[in-house]
């Protein structure tokens, strides 16, 4: 593979953050990489050994603290999502909703009894969890939700239903926000509870190697101590979002570069007219272009990383890298299916593969127009979401 650091970026991080780079590259190497264009064409992928892998490196809430969770810097996190999402979306995004919103909600909003309860089992990938926050008719306005929680004596009582839930048709828990009379809470909720179904989302385009669910509520009973004791208000899952977008501004960039690596090994191999594709002016210039922008991503989203492990990273800065990096990650992919013209479309390549699940990467925790609004109103103090 050819080397895309134009900058030297490698120099900018510290030998153990390269070394956990390392080890989750070599476990996708192995586990991931010689498998996902099956499971992507086949729309399933082995979930629960994935996650059992990846527990087995300390890789599920990596970023999280105690409860059997590595401890790992923001930045750490961030190059395990990039390795991961380079074999595939699918696989990042089953990684992320484990740890940075079904892990986070529980370690950063859960009672004691809970995070023992779950996360030691989470972070080993012994449990698998998934997050409920979207509904079918509330995307990108969750304040909107539909799903009620009513008391009943001292027990709580869900109904309502929650849509395109990664991990929910294999997870042993998930965390249920809905609304009770005083605002929005937060739950946790074994799958295995009476009245709690979920049902896998087939037939995607997307994210074909992940596992994806539609999830139906039908009063399903729970003690009060199934609430999340500091889980109110809809800020609440809204911070578990930033943690989640934290990674897709990293894992955009693996997508993006895996794409630029086969298009550059390509053009470099592939003759036309007497000579290399990669030695016509015009093929130079789309490749030039694209590793400027991975570059410049790739900046971005450390930036953020060492503002996050500083303790000053803020929602509206995740919001510029989500907007760019997955905007900028899906122009490279679509220019490099262009440099491979017709083999581009081809499973034999993963080019059209990271296209289609960009796609979703770019509507999913947040849409492009929904960030843009984040970032119009940092810059003018005025909301245009009311």
């Amino acid at each position: 593979m050819t080397s895309l650091d134009l900058l030297d970026l490698d120099s900018l991080h510290s030998d153990e953050e390269r070394q956990i780079r390392d080890v989750v590259r070599r476990m996708v190497d192995e586990r991931v990489r010689p498998f996902v264009a099956g499971w992507y064409e086949d729309g399933e992928a082995p979930v629960r050994e994935l996650i059992k892998q990846f527990g087995s490196i300390g890789l599920l809430g990596m970023h999280l603290t105690g409860y059997g969770c590595a401890g790992a810097s923001a930045v750490a996190y961030g190059l395990a999502c990039l390795e991961l999402e380079a074999a595939d979306s699918g696989v990042r995004s089953m990684v992320s909703v484990q740890g940075s919103l079904a892990m986070y909600a529980i370690w950063r909003y859960g009672s004691e009894e809970q995070k023992r309860a779950w996360l030691p089992a989470m972070a080993s990938g012994e449990a698998i969890g998934c997050f409920g926050l979207t509904e079918p008719d509330h995307g990108s306005d969750p304040a909107s939700m539909a799903t009620r929680a009513r008391r009943d004596g001292d027990d709580w009582i869900l109904s309502g239903g929650k849509m395109w839930i990664t991990n929910a048709p294999v997870a042993d828990v998930a965390v249920i926000w809905a609304r009770d009379p005083e605002g929005i809470r937060g739950f946790v909720v074994p799958t295995d509870t009476p009245g709690f179904t979920a049902r896998e989302i087939r037939h995607k385009m997307s994210l074909r190697a992940s596992a994806t669910g539609e999830i139906v509520l039908d009063d399903v009973r729970l003690p009060d101590s199934a609430r999340l004791p500091e889980g109110r208000g809809l800020r609440a899952p809204l911070s578990c979002l930033t943690q989640a977008r934290y990674g897709i501004v990293w894992g955009a960039l693996g997508a993006a570069r895996d794409c630029l690596s086969v298009a550059l090994d390509y053009a470099v191999s592939r003759e036309q007219f007497g000579r290399p594709i990669a030695g016509f002016q015009l093929t130079q210039a789309k490749l030039a272009d694209m590793a400027l922008e991975l570059q410049k991503g790739y900046l971005l989203a450390l930036h953020l990383g060492r503002r996050a492990d500083a303790g000053s990273m803020t929602p509206e800065q995740v919001s510029v890298g989500k907007l760019n990096n997955v905007r900028e990650a899906i122009a490279i992919a679509r220019q490099c299916r262009t440099i491979l013209g017709a083999n581009g479309i081809s499973g034999e390549y993963p080019i059209l593969r990271h296209a289609n699940n960009l796609e979703s990467v770019l509507t999913y925790e947040g849409t492009s127009e929904i960030h843009q609004l984040v970032v119009g109103q940092k810059l003018t103090g005025l909301s245009a979401f009311s």
